[in-house]
């Protein structure tokens, strides 16, 4: 992998990789519980952990079951707007309630919004928040399905 200005980048070392992927599987995992799937010492792990937590890992966090809290409705957005726009949108976008993640993308678009919303009213309702920017191109796609969702990097072969 190439940094900025050219610079190889450091490949992960095994250790590494081993303790990103017990991490993956569940971030809750106890560290003697991980030594014990990787044969990597605790104090190993701990003082790992910690440099990866400087360098790698964003934050730890729960992946929630959006219907158990009366949320039944993921809608991804995909939206083009003229470059003025853009940060008020955002700016916008960041600070919605229903907003889960949102993407800068290519392909003609410029972010990819997902949504968790109660009901159809809230969805309707977002649109209508929506018609407050001079929005080019608005595309909704209803989830009916999540057949996978972080799985990536939680097996050993995925390095």
């Amino acid at each position: 992998m190439l940094k900025k200005g050219g610079k190889r980048d450091k490949m992960i070392s095994k250790t590494d990789q081993l303790i990103l992927t017990e991490l993956r599987k569940n971030a809750r995992t106890p560290l003697a519980e991980i030594s014990r799937n990787t044969n990597i010492p605790v104090s190993t792990i701990f003082d790992r952990l910690k440099k990866l937590e400087k360098k790698i890992i964003h934050k730890h966090t729960s992946l929630i079951d959006y219907s158990k809290i009366n949320h039944n409705m993921v809608v991804n957005f995909i939206i083009k707007i003229d470059e003025p726009e853009r940060k008020k949108l955002k700016d916008f976008l960041d600070k919605h309630r229903n907003v889960n993640s949102i993407y800068k993308i290519t392909t003609g678009y410029d972010f990819m919004v997902e949504c968790v919303f109660k009901d159809m009213k809230q969805i309707a309702e977002f649109n209508e928040d929506l018609l407050n920017f001079k929005i080019k191109n608005k595309e909704q796609f209803h989830v009916i399905e999540e057949l996978k969702k972080e799985q990536f990097l939680t097996k050993k072969e995925h390095f």
